[in-house]
């Protein structure tokens, strides 16, 4: 006989952990349906059925607010563990050995993602026909870490230095950084020689990496020179940082695989030349988990390859 506290035996309750951890991060049951494609009244089921099943209340909800018991504190950062180990355990099983096959989520920045890593994306989806990767594009703040779980991202290709202790971090390789401008920026003027002589032409800033200066160093002598700028034209697009540099807007810094096609054709010029910026660390992050699936390890094994050649 089943008693009033137990969930009934056809309860998923991996899916009502899922929805409770949707409710949570989304604020309110309405938005959490809304997220999940579902209802208000099923996603109210779901955590009724959950509390049941575990005997305790999860939320407090009024008319205006929703709060989190103490007891659904604690079940929701447990959740989270639980679901993550769950998906890896289950698509571990699903890709055994190295036949992956499911969906693989992964975020990049916009100009990695759109040139640099399309080649080895598209020969791991070759190399593994049953796999689907929902490929994401985004320049957000270089320092932020997605939530893995709220976002149902398997992990993330990110460029700068990675600080969060909660997840993995892989480095994939650096990326060269150099100032390039375009020929009509001297006309009969001589090119700059030191990073110095770069402070007294225009400037493009690129908001992610300088806004006010730039520190460049000396490959052979190391010295370290901070550039003051003020900057014309501020961006977060990289793309267009290049595509304003070659119309002559002004100097700018970026990464050399950027800039190979300009440079050889003459539409940019490398300033300075012995001079640097700080090169770029680019990492694949992921949770930690105790299990990883293959669809994620083959990705991972497969952009440590072909990132250094890329």
């Amino acid at each position: 006989m089943t008693t009033p506290l137990s969930a009934p035996p056809s309860v998923d309750r991996i899916e009502l952990m899922q929805t409770f951890v949707h409710i949570v991060e989304a604020g309110s049951l309405s938005a959490a349906a809304a997220q999940m494609g579902t209802t208000q009244p099923t996603v109210s089921r779901r955590l009724q059925a959950l509390e049941r099943s575990l005997g305790v209340r999860l939320l407090q909800r009024s008319t205006h607010a929703m709060k989190l018991t103490e007891d659904g504190e604690r079940c929701f950062h447990r959740a989270k563990e639980l679901i993550l180990s769950w998906s890896a355990f289950e698509a571990e099983l699903r890709g055994v050995g190295d036949h992956p096959e499911g969906r693989l989520r992964v975020v990049a920045p916009h100009v990695f993602g759109q040139q640099l890593l399309v080649g080895p994306l598209a020969a791991y989806l070759h190399r593994y026909p049953q796999m689907t990767v929902e490929w994401l594009l985004h320049d957000g703040p270089q320092d932020r870490t997605p939530d893995f779980i709220a976002e149902g991202v398997d992990c993330a290709i990110r460029v700068g230095e990675v600080t969060d202790p909660g997840v993995v971090a892989i480095r994939l390789s650096e990326v060269p950084r150099i100032a390039v401008g375009a020929p009509s920026l001297f006309k009969e003027a001589a090119l700059p020689v030191h990073a110095r002589d770069l402070e007294a032409l225009p400037w493009m800033a690129a908001r992610n990496f300088y806004r006010t200066e730039i520190a460049l160093t000396h490959e052979t002598t190391g010295e370290v020179y901070r550039v003051q700028i003020r900057p014309r034209m501020i961006t977060d697009s990289l793309n267009a940082l290049r595509s304003a540099a070659v119309l002559g807007v002004g100097v700018g810094v970026l990464s050399t695989w950027m800039l190979a096609e300009e440079l050889a054709d003459g539409r940019l010029l490398h300033l300075a030349p012995q001079w640097h910026a700080a090169a770029a660390p680019v990492y694949m992050v992921y949770p930690y988990a105790r299990f990883y699936p293959a669809k994620l390890r083959l990705f991972v094994e497969a952009m440590r390859t072909a990132f250094p050649a890329a």
